[in-house]
């Protein structure tokens, strides 16, 4: 799509050489990334997959059939969110924060706090986690309540083996 389309600010009174800089600034502008929700339902385990990233902020797409992220444990990196899609989602905090979160609800985790969730429905959970980089604050960017690093694919944090349900998945079409 021409650039005289696509910008629907553009003035009535442009010169040639404000027309180039508008043209310039596109040139070294960044381009916007499109991007789907979809993801396969679980019989057990949880997936995590990625559908946008920036190197600065990303979003992943999260599944679970059960279950949830079991420790307290935060992250010194990033500020995040979770935003439930499908199912219900229990947020706790080591205050004795606890909170039920269906569908359209979340969480907003600044860097450094620590939380933990599960699902508590019947239906799969489906979450939206968007994070966004921060300055770190410590040598691992992940660790349990005790200050100890802790991976998000260790056993200690939940996971077990992912079998998928054959043909069915939750979003947009393929």
């Amino acid at each position: 799509m021409p650039l005289d389309v696509a910008d629907k600010g553009q003035l009535a009174t442009e010169t040639e050489e404000m027309r180039a800089i508008r043209e310039a600034n596109v040139e070294k502008a960044p381009p916007a990334q499109f991007f789907k929700l979809r993801a396969q339902l679980l019989e057990q385990g949880r997936s995590n997959q990625g559908v946008a990233d920036n190197g600065n902020m990303w979003a992943n797409l999260k599944v679970y059939a059960s279950g949830g992220e079991n420790g307290l444990h935060n992250h010194t990196d990033q500020d995040h969110f979770h935003l439930v899609l499908k199912g219900k989602a229990c947020f706790y905090g080591p205050r004795g924060e606890e909170k039920i979160c269906g569908e359209y609800e979340g969480i907003m985790l600044p860097s450094g706090s620590y939380y933990r969730f599960e699902a508590v429905s019947d239906e799969p959970l489906i979450l939206l986690r968007v994070g966004a980089k921060t300055p770190p604050t410590a040598e691992h960017r992940r660790y349990n309540i005790y200050g100890e690093p802790l991976t998000s694919d260790s056993k200690e944090n939940g996971v077990v083996e992912v079998v998928p349900r054959q043909g069915e998945f939750w979003g947009a079409e393929e």
